[in-house]
């Protein structure tokens, strides 16, 4: 029998249309014959029909499988083939299902379903990966007990939960929680493992396991500690204690995403679990820290309680996001974690709420899932969860979540179920608050206020543009954060939480002597762009005075936001009072040395073409990049005399840690070194390098002086240094076109393509090449539009092999309507030209098309 050809013309799904499965399963027993190009599954399934379903249809997924045999209680059956699975006449009473099909791991480039990584089988099955494994129900409504039985000849076989047996040649795991498809997980290769062990609260012994290719257990300690402080920290935090005896993780060089949270067996993208500090920067370690975090937190939310369709997925990943965030502000810095979060947030999420792929956190249909793993599901998901915290308190919001694990443990659930919980535990009426999950862009909130006889008023109004298919917004519920500074600087009203829930609404407070200062979005309490008259003296005044460390950066954003905007509109000079407020902040030594460094690090070259586009100014990249260049050479000559002194009691000695305070003494030390390098000629990064006995010192070295065009020996030696590490290479291949001249960018992006040690179908180098070349913002929109071309020669000849990291990678588009004309038809002409590419998948047909829907 031969598998029904792929779907020529794209479905669309819609969340109106969803309908339970008619059967529930009792059991899952499966077994693999592995096989590079012939993998043999026999499944075996016991279906139940369920009494009240409405749709009694049995059908079963099912994508690339070559079906050799069925059985319906031990007799042949011949089901239909159909686009995307099987259908099947079948028992009204409980039967068992067995089916036999061969799968070709070796050629799945696509890295979905089983396939293989540098002779390592591996799964990913989330989001829809399963049914290229066998003919099943592939839906996260659908759960079950799993039994699995391996066979081939790999030295290490490991599937999701318990060990139950293994001899030469096979091994047999049972995982006893009931789950669905998407976080199945099977790995077999020659694998060594770096052990550790975790007592749980109640006294639970479980063993715990880092697996890698042989000669990268050295990156493995850090990963296992940031493993053990995770479960640690849930358990105090949330009450949630492991619930296996074991829990392996899998590094594997060719994975779609970062990591994934397979019912414990974790697999994980290489880069972001292995970590040493010959070979990782400060950024890699608390990448790491957060992601293995966020796969284990998972546990429960996510696993023990799924989502029960794929429209719910920021029910999972939102609450997850936000769980991580909690951890990660435990273990290092609150405000700095809060700063990074709000850039990230800006700089992924605005754009994609504000454009042509805006959606909700909830969306209402898809065509691929694939395409709504994105910042709006993850990072405003989390941004949903922290603005319902911060309306309820803190204890309201951990008792809603007690009761949340009490009551849908072992479920499938919806945002309906999850805002009941809190209605429950709180007497709270969230169904205007539930508009967050169902509307998508930024609402923007409009400011006013008033000064009288004591008595200070702010009024707020509140706004969402159109996005597509939602023309009008109601008003939201929003949480602002609002203190007052007096004019000399004290703080005359601590922090207090004003709820907005009407189009325009008013808030006074009494009492004052003078007209205040206002703080207003602290610890930027709600996902919104606030929009306020104001001064740059009152900007700089809040960077100096404010006690919230959120709103003393975002004052010194906004600062460095105008004078960017002022040079770029009207050729005006870097701002010497902008530039005094920076020198005195890098030069106290009383301030945190990440936030100094944070606050150092200029606006995005794509923020300020945003804002420009917001202000009705048609941006122009090349003007955006001479702008910052001139900043920054500016503030280097201003500080030239302090920046010695600097350097050197920034410099972190003695053994490399990869502590939160190591690590924001070296980010503010690097701010310095790229300063100094404008006006040394680059002798100091030189210096650095050589002497360098970590990958933060090296490669912040190497990339000040590939910067300054001083590089050529330090990036051939770096390249000689560490062409075998397929990790940093990643960082090499990447920092050429981060640090490539506008006019350059493109160019040195396509030599490295012909690079041998460029791999199009490992998605880690595709992204360093391309994410690289797009985050170049002058350069990819260079005027010649040779990066717009190069890229989409990339992106359709990455199509035919693994549609879904191409798909990602055409946001980089996304933002081609703020652009000129020209630039904007070399855009179209691009879209135009993989939309009219035979075969293209439904993955990078929905992305282009709605982007070119614009």
């Amino acid at each position: 029998m031969k598998d029904a050809s792929p779907a020529t013309a794209p479905e669309t799904i819609y969340l109106k249309d969803y309908t339970p499965f008619g059967y529930d399963i009792e059991s899952v027993h499966l077994t693999f014959h592995l096989a590079p190009e012939a993998t043999r599954v026999l499944s075996k399934i016991r279906f139940a029909p369920k009494a009240d379903a409405t749709d009694a249809t049995f059908f079963l997924h099912g994508e690339e499988l070559k079906l050799i045999s069925a059985k319906i209680d031990g007799q042949e059956v011949s089901p239909t083939l159909v686009e995307g699975g099987l259908k099947c006449d079948v028992p009204s009473a409980p039967f068992t299902w067995e089916a036999e099909v061969e799968i070709n791991p070796a050629g799945n480039t696509a890295l979905e379903g089983l396939y293989m990584s540098n002779g390592m089988y591996c799964t990913q099955c989330e989001a829809e990966g399963f049914r290229k494994i066998t003919y099943y129900p592939d839906r996260p409504d659908v759960m079950s007990t799993f039994t699995v039985r391996i066979e081939g000849d790999a030295s290490v076989m490991l599937s999701n939960g318990n060990p139950m047996g293994k001899g030469e040649g096979w091994a047999e795991w049972h995982d006893p929680w009931p789950k669905p498809a998407y976080l199945f997980a099977l790995v077999a290769g020659d694998l060594v493992n770096h052990p550790g062990q975790f007592t749980t609260k109640s006294g639970k012994e479980v063993e715990l396991n880092i697996w890698v290719r042989p000669g990268d257990e050295d990156k493995c300690a850090f990963g296992m500690e940031a493993l053990k402080k995770s479960m640690k920290w849930d358990e105090d935090v949330y009450g949630l204690e492991y619930d296996l005896e074991l829990f392996n993780i899998v590094a594997v060089d060719d994975f779609n995403m970062g990591a994934m949270e397979n019912k414990g067996l974790n697999i994980f993208n290489s880069s972001c679990v292995l970590a040493s500090p010959e070979t990782s920067t400060d950024a890699n370690f608390e990448r790491i820290e957060a992601i293995i975090a966020h796969e284990y937190f998972h546990n429960w939310t996510g696993n023990r309680i799924t989502c029960r369709d794929w429209f719910q997925l920021c029910l999972k990943e939102g609450l997850t996001v936000f769980r991580d965030a909690q951890f990660t502000a435990d273990m290092r810095s609150e405000p700095v974690k809060r700063i990074e979060d709000v850039i990230a947030l800006r700089a992924r999420q605005f754009p994609e709420d504000n454009g042509p792929l805006a959606h909700p956190p909830r969306p209402e249909q898809f065509q691929e899932i694939n395409n709504f793993y994105t910042a709006t599901v993850y990072e405003k998901g989390a941004e949903v969860i922290g603005m319902l915290k911060r309306l309820v308190g803190d204890d309201n919001y951990y008792k809603a979540l007690k009761l949340y694990f009490e009551r849908h443990d072992g479920q499938a659930c919806t945002i309906e179920d999850w805002l009941k919980v809190f209605e429950d535990a709180t007497g709270r009426d969230l169904s205007q608050f539930k508009l967050w999950y169902s509307e998508a862009g930024t609402p923007r909130l409009k400011v006013s206020e008033d000064y009288a006889d004591g008595t200070y008023t702010l009024t707020f109004e509140q706004s969402t543009p159109p996005t597509p298919g939602q023309p009008q917004k109601a008003p939201r519920v929003i949480p602002v954060a609002v203190g007052l500074l007096s004019p000399n600087g004290d703080e005359v009203r601590g922090t207090e939480v004003l709820e907005l829930t009407e189009a325009r609404q008013s808030f006074t407070f009494e009492g004052l002597a003078a007209k205040p200062v206002p703080s207003i979005l602290r610890e930027f309490s709600a996902p919104v762009i606030l929009e306020r008259e104001t001064t740059n003296a009152e900007r700089a005044f809040l960077l100096a005075h404010d006690t919230d460390p959120f709103n003393r950066w975002e004052a010194g954003n906004a600062l460095a936001k105008e004078v960017r905007v002022a040079m770029v509109v009207d050729g005006a000079t870097p701002d010497a009072a902008y530039l005094d407020a920076l020198e005195k902040l890098v030069r106290d030594d009383d301030q945190d040395p990440a936030f100094r460094a944070l606050v150092l690090s200029p606006p995005s070259q794509a923020d300020i073409a945003q804002t420009l586009a917001e202000r009705g100014h048609t941006p122009d990249p090349q003007k955006i990049y001479d702008a910052a260049e001139t900043f920054a050479q500016t503030l280097a000559q201003q500080l030239e005399t302090s920046l010695p002194r600097l350097y050197a009691a920034t410099t972190v000695d003695g053994p490399y840690r990869p502590d939160a305070e190591s690590a924001g003494k070296r980010a503010l030390n690097g701010r310095i070194l790229s300063l100094l390098t404008r006006l040394d000629g680059g002798e100091q990064a030189a210096r650095q390098y050589a002497t360098a006995d970590n990958m933060t010192q090296q490669y912040t070295a190497l990339s000040c002086l590939m910067k300054a065009e001083k590089a050529d020996a330090q990036s051939q030696a770096f390249f000689d240094q560490w062409q075998h590490d397929r990790l940093v290479m990643d960082k090499w291949f990447a920092l050429q076109i981060a640090c490539a001249s506008p006019e350059n960018a493109a160019a040195t992006a396509a030599a490295l393509t012909r690079h041998p040690l460029f791999d199009m179908k490992n998605p880690n180098r595709f992204r360093a090449v391309f994410g690289a070349l797009a985050g170049n913002h002058a350069g990819f929109h260079h005027a010649s539009g040779d990066g717009y071309v190069l890229l989409a020669d990339n992106l359709i000849a990455l199509d035919k092999l693994n549609p879904q990291t191409t798909a990602r990678m055409c946001a980089a588009f996304q933002t081609w309507k703020r652009y000129d004309t020209a630039r904007q038809e070399r855009i179209r002409e691009q879209l135009l030209r993989i939309a009219g590419t035979d075969g293209l998948s439904r993955d990078t047909n929905e992305m282009v098309s709605r982007i070119l829907d614009a």
